[in-house]
């Protein structure tokens, strides 16, 4: 099987099981050379193994794991074609990382923000490149406050830090639309919708959701929810989709007002590249 990432080089985060797997083990069906990351050195091996893919283990709770992602994967390769930030979930804000930041700031927001500025030069370098991340209609639920990214002064509330983070993602990929046209990359975000996979497991609220039999009237599968990541995978750089938020394959999804507003988006731009000590 071949098809329209033949000979691409693919990164998807988040690939040690549900829809990253799933997607990378479409990707290498097409022919892409795809390279993984995830947690676990166990659950990375099954997965790579039967397809081939190089497999990179990284904490996203730990800043400086994914640096050194960064430098090992730009040790293997040169390129990068495709970027999907799809490591994520749900947290207890009461659980910092070792960086000292809300985890779903942090894991959602912060963590893929340095890896794609770190991998900035791979993604360049494929001369037409697509960085896809994995948003969720929980961005309704959130709200940014460009004084209080880490929930210090306001009432933390999982879900809507959750959110906040999934907000961030929007307006993340809208400010690679605007800032790296020269480079020739381009960004969509996407709500892959409410997969029945292990999202969740690092929350006792969500995690009991989804190990209980609503799981089955709560929830699609792991294929379905992985097939609007792999469609506009597919499509590349298209200008069509740059800077745009899906919800699964429909362009314009719902989303919160703040995911429009300039002075967030710069802002949150700003500051996080502050945070992780990148380039603004």
């Amino acid at each position: 099987m071949t098809g329209p990432l033949q000979d691409t080089t693919v990164l998807v985060t988040g690939a040690s099981d549900g829809i990253g797997a799933e997607a990378a083990r479409h990707f290498a069906a097409q022919g892409a050379h795809v390279l993984v990351t995830g947690r676990s050195t166990d659950k990375l091996k099954a997965i790579a193994g039967p397809i081939s893919a190089e497999s990179f283990v990284a904490d996203f709770s730990r800043l400086d794991d994914v640096r050194q992602l960064s430098k090992d994967v730009a040790a293997a390769t040169d390129r990068i074609d495709v970027l999907v930030n799809n490591a994520g979930g749900t947290f207890s804000p009461d659980r910092v990382t070792a960086d000292g930041h809300e985890p779903n700031f942090q894991i959602n927001h912060l963590a893929p923000f340095l890896l794609t500025h770190l991998l900035r030069p791979n993604l360049a370098a494929a001369g037409g490149a697509l960085v896809l991340n994995t948003s969720s209609v929980g961005n309704l639920i959130g709200s940014v406050d460009l004084d209080d990214l880490d929930w210090r002064r306001r009432r933390a509330n999982e879900f809507r830090c959750y959110g906040t983070g999934k907000l961030m993602n929007i307006m993340f990929t809208r400010g690679i639309a605007r800032r790296w046209a020269d480079d020739r990359i381009a960004s969509a975000a996407v709500h892959p919708g409410p997969v029945g996979s292990s999202f969740g497991r690092d929350s006792a609220l969500v995690g009991l959701i989804y190990r209980s039999p609503l799981k089955r009237f709560a929830t699609i599968s792991v294929p379905d929810g992985a097939a609007p990541l792999i469609a506009l995978a597919e499509r590349g750089p298209s200008p069509e989709i740059n800077g745009v938020y899906f919800s699964r394959f429909t362009p314009n999804g719902k989303e919160n007002k703040q995911a429009a507003d300039d002075r967030l988006i710069d802002g949150l731009w700003a500051t996080s590249a502050d945070l992780v000590g990148v380039p603004t």
